[in-house]
């Protein structure tokens, strides 16, 4: 536990900074529970999984190959189910949305955990930047190809970060989507990171009058294979800060298996989570408009796709 963790006093609902998702869970039984968990094979994902499927829930794992997500599912005791899904490849998300739609199980809560960050140079896919096509595009695709599988109570918990506040000004450069005008590891990362906010945000309007509910929430900081992609220095920085302030990967997978399974969290829809509680993002990441227009555009991009 780093020293922040052992410091920062537990939100209003008992959980904090220090909060594991073993804690967040316990004394949960989450038996007959179907909760799908993108980028299940390692970091945030894999944890997540690992204590789902402890606490009874059968988990539907994706990873960007078969192998990779049968291993992961064969690491954790419990009820599993791998599934490939590349993020950037939307024939491989269309026929991961088909596997688990022909699995025919409603869906319990859908935790939009995969995800790339900081690519130090710009890359397109399909023609758009490539942070903003699979964080955002990606998981747009999935998510709203599996709604009509989501249960009576499903949830939609989206993997943002605090990393959202290093978007550009005005959150989404409609007219740059390629990083054609001016591309920045970190700034095109928090385009994609507001991108899931903003996405959680439309999701929950379109809930509106259900018991579904849609979340954005940002994990923490967390030495994870995420940060691959990170300058040698900024590399060393982060694991020196380990001891003094980074989550555990267990305390990383808290908030979003609390904001996915815990009760407290049931009626809580539209919102964004830090540290297993309600935060406040940035301004524009609850500007309505800009929600709306982030969704018609995305509807945009995906029909052309086809």
């Amino acid at each position: 536990m780093s020293l922040l963790a052992a410091l920062k006093p537990a939100g209003k609902n008992g959980y904090g900074y220090g909060s594991s998702a073993e804690d967040v869970t316990k004394g949960l039984d989450l038996a007959g529970k179907n909760i799908i968990v993108t980028g299940c094979n390692s970091g945030l994902g894999l944890e997540t999984m690992r204590v789902l499927a402890m606490r009874g829930a059968r988990v539907i794992g994706t990873a960007r190959d078969q192998a990779k997500a049968r291993a992961a599912c064969e690491s954790v005791e419990g009820s599993t189910l791998p599934v490939a899904m590349e993020l950037s490849d939307p024939a491989s998300i269309r026929a991961a949305v088909a596997t688990i739609v022909a699995d025919g199980t409603p869906v319990d809560a859908l935790i939009a955990n995969a995800g790339i960050m900081a690519l130090p140079k710009r890359e397109l896919v399909l023609g758009y930047e490539k942070q903003f096509f699979t964080n955002h595009i990606g998981h747009f695709i999935f998510v709203t190809g599996l709604l009509d599988t989501l249960s009576e109570t499903g949830r939609v918990v989206m993997l943002s970060s605090s990393a959202h506040r290093n978007a550009p000004k005005g959150g989404i450069q409609f007219e740059n989507l390629d990083g054609a005008k001016g591309y920045s590891s970190f700034a095109n990362y928090g385009q994609s990171k507001i991108a899931n906010l903003l996405f959680a945000k439309s999701l929950a309007k379109r809930f509106a009058g259900t018991d579904k509910t849609a979340n954005a929430v940002h994990p923490g900081v967390i030495a994870t294979n995420l940060g691959r992609h990170l300058n040698p220095i900024a590399r060393v920085a982060l694991m020196a800060a380990i001891p003094l302030a980074l989550k555990s990967v267990g305390q990383g997978a808290a908030t979003q298996c609390y904001v996915a399974t815990h009760p407290r969290a049931a009626k809580i829809s539209g919102a964004y989570f830090a540290d297993c509680n309600v935060a406040t993002p940035r301004r524009d990441a609850l500007d309505d408009d800009l929600a709306e227009r982030l969704w018609k555009r995305s509807e945009e991009i995906v029909a052309g796709l086809a």
